[in-house]
């Protein structure tokens, strides 16, 4: 059950709204002053704040929010503000009041519900993104997996591992492996757009690690364009001693010197129709499976994995 803090006496105003707020399987905590508001948030978090403008003056509704922005025992908590017309019309600061949403009296139960949805979704969206790319991260990554799957069309879930990355960062440093990370990350997202946009998807898992999902029709002509793009690109990011040399040496994870190739991408591709899966732990698996045969390949290269059963 979601635990939302209400403070304010003006939120929850008839039967109808709690009633409605309940059904839906969210509990929810009255706060009467601002003091009791912050106990609340320290001692035990709730899920989401919806606050009044009025509820006590302009350095306790801070704290309270502050409170709620600074909860390190539950990230990323909503915050909805009730205002009243006049309030808006007034406008305010709101890098000052660092809300998520607003709500204006009067309001009916179905619209507070409604924000309240709406909220905690755009929460989740924007946290669930890669800081570094903006793609989308885990959670949509799996929920897109997932809808590959329950899909009546076959999909191909491609995995995108970048070649050689952890001795290249080793050897260039940080910042320039992060650039590399947004080089593939444009590539994959601009090669898509051009000729898979219609139901296709890009996530980034972290790291060098990317994941892509796109009709089995278009599978083979993306990852080509993907390989032939990134080879072009690549070379950009490689000095020239390096690209004649065609490897360079540093130091494997066991910290012995080694010989590695320059980089390069591995693509592993899993076909996902006549639902041969059912959750997308196991299209994880095949993924692995075939990502480490890929990698053993000289350059960059992709493998598809057609098989019918394991």
């Amino acid at each position: 059950m979601k635990r939302i803090l209400i403070a304010g006496e003006n939120i929850i105003t008839t039967a109808e709204h709690r009633i409605l707020l309940e059904t839906k399987g969210y509990q929810l905590l009255m706060a009467k002053d601002p003091h009791s508001a912050v106990s609340h948030v320290l001692d035990d978090p709730p899920d989401m704040l919806i606050q009044e403008m009025d509820f006590g003056g302009e350095k306790e509704r801070l704290i309270l929010i502050n409170a709620v922005k600074a909860c390190l025992q539950k990230s990323n908590i909503p915050i909805i503000m009730v205002l009243t017309p006049k309030q808006l019309s007034a406008g305010l600061d709101w890098e000052v009041y660092p809300v998520d949403d607003i709500v204006i009296q009067p309001f009916s139960p179905e619209l507070l519900l409604t924000r309240m949805q709406l909220a905690k979704a755009r929460m989740v969206r924007a946290f669930d993104n890669n800081p570094l790319s903006k793609l989308p991260g885990n959670t949509s990554i799996l929920q897109a997996m997932q809808r590959a799957i329950d899909a009546d069309e076959s999909y191909g879930v491609c995995y995108i591992d970048i070649d050689n990355f952890k001795p290249y960062n080793d050897r260039y440093g940080f910042s320039q492996g992060d650039d590399v990370i947004l080089m593939v990350a444009r590539v994959a997202v601009n090669v898509i757009d051009e000729i898979a946009r219609e139901g296709s998807f890009v996530g980034h898992v972290g790291g060098d690690d990317f994941v892509f999902i796109v009709r089995e029709e278009y599978v083979n002509s993306v990852c080509e364009r993907i390989l032939d793009n990134f080879d072009v690109v690549r070379n950009m990011f490689i000095p020239a001693e390096d690209l004649k040399a065609g490897c360079y040496m540093e130091k494997d994870r066991q910290g012995r010197e080694t010989v590695f190739g320059l980089l390069s991408l591995s693509i592993a591709v899993v076909i996902t129709g006549n639902h041969l899966f059912s959750h997308y732990g196991e299209i994880s698996t095949r993924a692995s499976e075939i990502k480490h045969y890929v990698k053993q390949k000289e350059g960059s290269n992709y493998m598809v994995d057609r098989r019918t059963k394991d």
